[in-house]
């Protein structure tokens, strides 16, 4: 009997050992609701399109997943990332719940949290998920790149994707967590108390972190480099609402320490939120930005505005605006370099703010106050709260060879004493609307700035060195956008590196891994300067004359291990090849523009672009080979302002047989006709709900000679239109 007993025993503990050793094979459909180690392995499970399912569900307390490096990969019969659809892993609810070691790629979500505590993401790959395809070109921006992150109330984020989408999940940790050539890194909503630290979230086409109503949290130790997009070097710097972080609505008292934020559209950009501008009330307020890096960014390095923050010890060099803080007000910005900026602070109407032992070097504008005229009339803020440009306190700063140390207009009371200048261009520049200036010593200012200090308290094992590196890619030069995003240099390239130039002569960089590389075959172009050579190179070649511009250069690669742009890694000495791709259809086009009242006829609800049995006379016409518009406040003649208008352009071109796209962005409405007949039918404004211009394409196939015809409307405000044509 004792024996029997002794066996039973053996085998229980047995078949627990067993349990517990056991490793986990991933399905689609699974629910976790224990802890468990998954089966290292590839695992290829398409996700549905519907965002409220996901491959994986965790629900439950005190849970730890273990990956163990395993490979999730969906969206396995797409080939492009902005096809990528679905959700990977979703944690619902719950609290103490773990994921570690995952690796994600090719979802639109990679991981979807909702309504957990204590939420912990440890050492994660969640790499190459969904980006939208760029359609600005290094000529020309293209309107329907920009973002729009102003509401995310309803998860309005949602429709950009992201690797990591947090709502109502406080007490998250995230760390040793790695998110590269995607979209958005992190993204969260009524997230609080959180900790972000030790991660790489770099070279994406959106944003690095983006907050949403959450507050208190701490994001330190992070490299979020190069989240950027609408930027060609030299040609325009736009930026187009990327960001390395994004700060909005009611999202206070979150501390960010020694991150690099380097590259980004802007490196951090604050904005109150809609509560804000609608009653004046709250803000995005008592933020502490404390010895990071917002080098290099195409348009703000700093961008805070209708709040009150903390700028302290940070380096800002080579941006547009190193900080540009419009409506800000009892702001501090001491201990902070600003280098090689355009304007290193410009704030208007800014209220109560201090500017203190900061470095000002070769700037062509150090500091910009001012105010306006008028303010907008449809802002509740100006409405509920005193906004005029008033009380600074400008001292002990060292304003070092800046063309212009100081230019304040239509501003009051200002402190501005015990500064040093040297070898600057113009010291001052005012006007009769500033009041108050006084530049006599102020003691009790002094002393105050001399007892004031910062505290930095943020423990966390191992912090790794974020600007460990990065000066390696110093400078906005190093922003190469491509179709997918920004170019990360780790994958052969060759770069286009004088765009704009009309003398048919171009000039290319060759950049990459080291390993040699040769010219396979080219068209469009002759005269190649070096037909192969090692990396780096620079080369150059004469675009053969041709109205049309169909220009291809294949390359091949040979050396270092690559990934390439979608996340494929290809073995050291293995062939690759990489291309130069450029293509112009001229299309002959004439356009007319025509003005009138839509209170009178309205195209959108009729369907006809002019009245019938009416003549109009048009407000301006125009031959050209190409439509790219872009108009703020309509379009402007000798005759006035036309904020209401429709377009009509009719041309024709001839085709080398072939597989062609063509897109079209537009705003309020559009119509496309090839060779008569509608291809392209976006004539209702109500389906488009977000502040964005869309962009629709169709594939065609070509041959001889077509025509085509575009019918555009603008009911007011912002208008575009802009047709594109590649080849396939």
């Amino acid at each position: 009997m004792m024996t029997k007993k002794i066996i039973l025993l053996s085998l229980i503990i047995a078949s627990c050992f067993y349990s517990i050793g056991q490793e986990k094979t991933l399905t689609k459909g699974l629910k976790i609701s224990r802890s468990i180690k998954v089966k290292k392995q590839t695992y290829k499970l398409d996700a549905s399109i519907s965002m409220e399912e996901a491959v994986i569900v965790i629900e439950g307390n005190n849970i730890t997943v273990d990956f163990n490096n395993s490979i999730l990969k969906g969206s396995n019969t797409k080939k492009q990332p902005d096809e990528f659809f679905g959700v990977a892993i979703l944690i619902k609810g719950g609290k103490n719940i773990t994921i570690k070691n995952l690796k994600v790629k090719g979802y639109k979500v990679a991981l979807l949290a909702r309504g957990v505590s204590n939420l912990t993401i440890d050492n994660c790959d969640l790499s190459y998920n969904y980006r939208q395809h760029l359609n600005s070109t290094q000529e020309k921006e293209d309107i329907s790149d920009w973002l729009s992150h102003h509401q995310n109330e309803k998860d309005e984020w949602l429709r950009y994707g992201a690797a990591m989408y947090l709502r109502d999940c406080d007490s998250m940790t995230i760390k040793n967590t790695k998110v590269t050539g995607g979209q958005n890194a992190l993204m969260m909503t009524n997230c609080n108390y959180g900790k972000i630290y030790n991660n790489d979230f770099s070279f994406n086409s959106g944003l690095g972190i983006g907050m949403y109503r959450s507050s208190f949290n701490k994001i330190a130790y992070n490299k979020i480099n190069f989240n950027v997009r609408g930027y060609s070097h030299g040609v325009y710097n736009r930026g187009q609402d990327s960001a390395g972080i994004l700060i909005y609505e009611q999202s206070n008292s979150n501390y960010f320490y020694k991150n690099s934020v380097t590259h980004g559209g802007d490196g951090f950009f604050l904005w109150a939120g809609q509560t804000t501008m609608d009653n004046g009330k709250g803000g995005c307020n008592d933020n502490v930005l404390l010895k990071n890096d917002f080098s290099f960014a195409p348009t703000n390095g700093i961008e805070v505005t209708f709040s009150r923050n903390v700028i302290s010890g940070n380096r800002i060099f080579e941006c547009d605006h190193g900080i540009w803080g419009g409506y800000s007000y009892n702001t501090m910005i001491s201990g902070n370099q600003f280098r090689l900026n355009r304007i290193a602070i410009a704030i208007e109407h800014g209220q109560d703010n201090e500017i203190h032992h900061n470095i000002f070097f070769d700037n062509k504008e150090a500091i910009r106050l001012w105010g306006r005229k008028e303010q907008p009339a449809d802002w509740g803020y100006v409405k509920n709260r005193d906004t005029r440009s008033r009380n600074y306190i400008i001292t002990n700063n060292n304003f070092n060879s800046n063309s212009l140390a100081m230019s304040i207009s239509r501003t009051k009371t200002l402190n501005v004493f015990d500064n040093v200048y040297d070898d600057h261009g113009t010291l001052l520049k005012i006007d009769s609307t500033v009041r108050g200036l006084d530049t006599t010593f102020n003691d009790e200012i002094s002393q105050k700035y001399d007892m004031d200090t910062i505290a930095v308290k943020f423990d966390v094992p191992s912090p790794q060195n974020p600007f460990k590196g990065e000066g390696i890619l110093a400078g906005r030069k190093n922003i190469m956008i491509t179709e997918w995003g920004p170019y990360d240099f780790r994958s052969p390239i060759m770069w286009n590196t004088n765009p704009t130039d009309t003398t048919g002569v171009m000039k290319f960089d060759l950049i990459g891994p080291k390993g040699k590389w040769r010219i396979k075959r080219s068209k469009g172009v002759k005269d190649i300067s070096l037909m192969s050579g090692t990396f780096p190179a620079t080369i150059t070649a004469v675009k053969t004359a041709n109205n049309r511009t169909d220009i291809l250069i294949e390359l091949e690669y040979i050396g270092a291990v690559i990934t390439t742009t979608f996340g494929e890694t290809i073995a050291a000495g293995k062939p690759s090849d990489f291309s130069f791709r450029k293509f112009f259809q001229p299309i002959d086009f004439d356009v007319v523009w025509y003005s009138y009242d839509f209170k009178m006829h309205d195209p959108i609800k009729t369907g006809q672009l002019i009245p019938p049995n009416v003549r109009l006379r048009p407000i301006k016409t125009e031959r050209t080979t190409k439509l790219e518009y872009a108009w703020w406040g309509g379009i402007k003649t000798a005759e006035g302002d036309h904020p209401q208008f429709v377009t009509s352009a009719s041309g024709a071109s001839t085709f080398e047989k072939g597989d062609y796209e063509l897109g079209v962005t537009w705003d309020d409405a559009v119509r496309v006709y090839v060779d008569g007949k509608l291809m392209i039918d976006e004539w209702n404004p109500a389906l488009y709900k977000f502040d964005e211009s869309p962009h629709k394409t169709i594939k065609l196939s070509l041959e001889g000679k077509h025509s085509f015809t575009v019918e555009h409307v603008e009911l007011a405000g912002f208008a575009t239109l802009s047709l594109k044509i590649r080849k396939l």
